[in-house]
């Protein structure tokens, strides 16, 4: 079969690009150390037309129950495709659905709804329903042992693993292009979720151990929503804290967080719990600054930090994997080393040498901002501190790779979903294809105009980030404080450029 690659970035574009980060770079080491301001939000359910609507979607489980029935019906669809469909990935509902739509629209739809996803994940739903016995209201105290995790257990370095299993799973093994292995490693996550629910209390899966909960959780300190208290001082006075507990119908907050102390989207799940069991009604979304948690809200923990490299290295690494050069170089690496057929050894020392790489680079860069700045103790709260500046870069370059699957590669599902087993189809040929291409909703220059927008936006949080984080920290002066900026801008920028020149490559589709 024939490979099609999307064209890149024009030449042009990836100059104008450049230009535009390296002015911003300029400015974020010009400007004066700045006072800190709290950040404005906008409550939706003030709003006229649109407050009411939210405010009975966040009160009643209904439309909830609903969205998570549908999502339900289409995991089970993906797991019967999966085993008893078509082999071909093109032509089975299992593959487009998890790899071409749901894997690529994910991350686009936390810059609108934040981490909504995890509200209505099929396997949160029916691990806590095949564990727990009940379908919407609070369930039975004795239902499933409610162990403690281990304390070893409470960070996201599981989670991090997990996502690097899955990257080998889904690049190495090719466990896109096989509607079989999808549902199988469909139903593995399901069956850890539901272990994990039957074993330990509240959602230690989720907020541990998930890939994708973490990954969504981490972007969603970007998002432009939250859901917070409407008057902080109502939280201040509660002694019941229904939001942390739960009430008599509504189960308490899985990841065991406290309304009135909430400050980062990281570990909310959006599951409503604490807006349902609230007596005061004083739990609602609102709009918000995208940048303003990661930029002075949020605390780092080393975890945190480490996930956040990770997730950059390998959102890099994803699109590295989808060069037309790619499969030239492994096997020519491969040849050289002895490798078998499948390359997995080859494979392998790619991606951890692509981890490593963005590990040791960041790392070099705090080094050195620890040293330009004066710094001789705390390191690891530095360390800690600028990791939020990775955050940007990989959901800006996440964001643009995946919009050109997603809108490239996205035709045509009203065919598959008419024949979602793919039954007597015939491989895709060149001529479909293209015709996918050719048939996006937008002009390939709005779409080029949108990619390399979220590229300069994530270089341009990225830096406010940055300045934000210093003019918070006690640094002495002014002198010292960009000294510690200038090596962190240097990897940002770094990183930026070797995205915009992942962007201006070809890139192969997805299937």
């Amino acid at each position: 079969m024939v490979a099609m690659s999307h064209p890149g970035l024009p030449a042009l574009w990836g100059l104008a690009s450049l230009m535009l980060m390296l002015f911003i770079a300029l400015r974020a080491v010009a400007l004066p150390r700045a006072t800190v301001h709290s950040t404005p939000h906008l409550a939706l359910a003030g709003l006229p037309l649109v407050g009411p609507m939210m405010r009975h979607i966040t009160r009643h489980p209904g439309f909830l129950f609903v969205l998570k029935l549908v999502f339900v019906a289409l995991f089970v669809l993906i797991i019967a495709a999966g085993l008893y469909g078509t082999p071909l990935p093109a032509r089975n509902v299992a593959t487009v659905l998890t790899w071409n739509l749901w894997w690529a629209g994910l991350v686009v739809s936390v810059f609108f709804v934040g981490s909504a996803w995890c509200a209505v994940c099929p396997w949160n739903t029916l691990a806590g329903w095949l564990a727990r016995h009940r379908l919407w209201r609070r369930a039975d105290t004795h239902a499933g042992l409610n162990l403690r995790l281990p304390a070893g257990w409470r960070n996201v370095m599981p989670a991090l693993a997990l996502f690097i299993i899955l990257t080998w799973l889904e690049l190495g093994i090719g466990v896109t292009l096989d509607p079989f292995a999808t549902a199988l490693l469909a139903l593995l996550m399901l069956f850890l979720a539901t272990v994990f629910a039957a074993v330990f209390e509240g959602g230690a899966f989720c907020q541990y151990f998930c890939p994708v909960g973490r990954s969504i959780g981490f972007y969603a300190q970007l998002a432009p929503v939250e859901l917070r208290p409407v008057e902080p001082d109502i939280c201040a006075r509660c002694t019941t804290l229904e939001c942390f507990a739960g009430s008599a119908e509504v189960d308490p907050c899985p990841t065991h967080l406290v309304m009135g102390r909430l400050k980062q989207n990281t570990y909310c799940l959006s599951c409503g719990n604490c807006a349902r069991s609230c007596p005061h009604e004083n739990v609602a979304w609102r709009l918000r600054s995208p940048a303003s948690e990661a930029m002075q809200d949020s605390r780092p923990h080393w975890d945190e930090a480490w996930f956040m490299i990770g997730l950059l290295a390998l959102t890099g690494f994803h699109g590295l994997t989808m060069l037309p050069a790619w499969d030239t170089t492994i096997k020519a690496i491969a040849r050289a080393i002895g490798d078998g057929r499948q390359m997995l050894v080859t494979f392998s020392l790619a991606l951890g040498a692509t981890l490593l790489l963005a590990m040791a680079l960041y790392t070099a860069s705090i080094r050195l901002s620890a040293r330009l700045g004066g710094i001789r103790t705390a390191m690891g709260a530095h360390f800690n501190r600028f990791a939020f500046v990775a955050l940007p870069l990989a959901f800006a370059y996440h964001l643009a790779h995946n919009l050109g699957h997603l809108l490239r590669e996205g035709a045509g599902l009203g065919k598959l979903l008419a024949n979602p087993f793919g039954i007597g189809t015939l491989p895709l040929g060149m001529a479909e294809k293209q015709a996918r291409m050719m048939h996006m909703v937008i002009s390939q220059n709005a779409l080029f105009t949108l990619q390399a927008g979220l590229l300069i936006a994530g270089f341009l949080i990225a830096a406010l980030i940055a300045r934000r984080r210093l003019d918070l920290a006690a640094s002495p002066n002014i002198v010292q404080l960009r000294g510690q900026l200038l090596p962190v801008l240097l990897f940002a920028l770094a990183v930026s450029l070797f995205h915009l020149w992942l962007l201006m490559q070809p890139m192969s589709m997805r299937m």
